[in-house]
């Protein structure tokens, strides 16, 4: 069953020459897919759009939207609530990236042979600043739009990317709609593979879902990843021709899809981290390493836990983790996460960088080299509604 909001509403008031405010299911196109009910986490998100419509009637008297507003937002929304027809195109998007040329420098990177190879490329190759305590929220948020402007741009998808809403698939992940690996799936777990039985993280193991072999199901069943690894998770994997990781290195797409993983990302954990992080510090320390706990076995933290859901090779190697697309779903979760937490306080909170030992903060700059041409002060990219002149407007239902 679907309930889906109209993005055009007249306001019946306006007869009487009175300027009602306008609700914000009038501007943003709201899809819910009636098979899940709204969780804390999304309720969250739905009360938190009055502060979100103050701000950018704010941003907007002053003059600094850069064009941003939330009619002409784009709309990331949770694979689940996606129709059919969105879900398809967006795969074919995806399909049309991994054999569109690459554009990575081939001195470095003879091993790319598609343009979704390149996002693999950059990431094996800047991790260190893609993760650092500056450049983790922001400069995740910059690749993930690059990639989301490589599937508009190139390969014609006229939709936004889609997120994974963890919570979802506590219970039945394999069955799931982005997983079951039917035609439009992210492709399904991999074949069994009795050597993998989980991995070990710093706050307990993360058991295996009974996979870890080979995808044989779903559009990406014949996807090859082709450079790589960088830290393998997985057992058996090749070795790369060359010691950077960058020659060709063809092999199949593993996963191990995971209920323990996902438990780990349930939805209290997410309206926890959000509505008891007082500060930039506290919400990234609690994101990565939470405060332990021996009675929880599933305390491995929402950043590990969202990433092993699927988890296998090369989406559990962290270097090469963009090359299965769930990265991408997975970082659009953990950016939805920080928006949210964001426009709790949009005055204090947009431009707040974690000062937990992290470098050049006011004058760092996001150069994503061959994915995107511009290159941005990093402040510029915490702003999801105008930021990058108003490269980056997004909303997220």
């Amino acid at each position: 069953m679907w309930s889906i909001f109209s993005v055009s509403v007249l306001l019946p008031s306006a007869l009487a020459g009175v300027v009602a405010p306008r609700d914000w299911r009038t501007m943003v196109n709201v899809q819910r897919n009636g098979f899940y009910p709204l969780d804390v986490v999304d309720k969250l998100e739905e009360a938190t759009m009055t502060n979100v419509e103050a701000y950018m009637n704010k941003k907007i008297a002053a003059g600094k939207n850069n064009g941003c507003t939330l009619e002409n937002a784009g709309v990331r929304r949770e694979w689940g609530d996606m129709t059919i027809e969105q879900r398809s195109d967006f795969i074919n998007a995806t399909l049309c990236l991994m054999k569109a040329p690459s554009k990575a420098p081939k001195d470095q990177f003879p091993g790319a042979r598609s343009r979704y190879d390149d996002f693999m490329a950059y990431h094996l190759t800047n991790a260190g600043s893609l993760h650092d305590t500056i450049g983790l929220f922001p400069a995740h948020k910059y690749f993930l739009l690059a990639y989301e402007l490589a599937l508009r741009n190139e390969c014609g998808y006229k939709g936004y990317h889609p997120y994974m809403n963890y919570d979802r698939y506590t219970k039945d992940p394999k069955n799931s709609a982005l997983f079951n690996g039917n035609a439009t799936s992210m492709g399904g777990n991999g074949l069994p593979d009795p050597k993998y039985t989980g991995l070990r993280t710093g706050t307990g193991t993360i058991k295996s879902g009974g996979g870890g072999g080979c995808v044989t199901e779903g559009p990406f069943k014949d996807y090859m990843a082709n450079i790589g690894p960088g830290a393998p998770v997985m057992n058996n994997v090749p070795k790369n021709p060359l010691p950077s990781g960058g020659g060709y290195n063809p092999r199949c797409m593993r996963r191990d899809i995971s209920v323990d993983a996902a438990l780990g990302a349930t939805a209290d954990r997410s309206y926890n981290l959000i509505m008891k992080s007082k500060d930039i510090n506290t919400f990234y320390n609690t994101l990565l390493t939470p405060p332990r706990n021996a009675s929880d076995p599933y305390n491995f933290g929402i950043h590990t836990a969202g990433h092993y859901i699927s988890g296998g090779d090369p989406g559990g190697d962290p270097m090469v983790s963009p090359g299965d697309p769930i990265f991408y779903f997975h970082h659009a979760m953990l950016d939805r996460l920080w928006w949210i937490w964001q426009m709790q306080d949009p005055d204090k909170r947009v431009n707040a960088q974690v000062t937990l030992g992290g470098r050049d903060a006011a004058t760092r700059k996001l150069d994503l080299k061959w994915l995107i041409a511009d290159v941005i002060p990093v402040l510029e990219a915490h702003d999801g509604l105008g930021g990058a002149g108003g490269a980056f407007c997004h909303v997220y239902v």
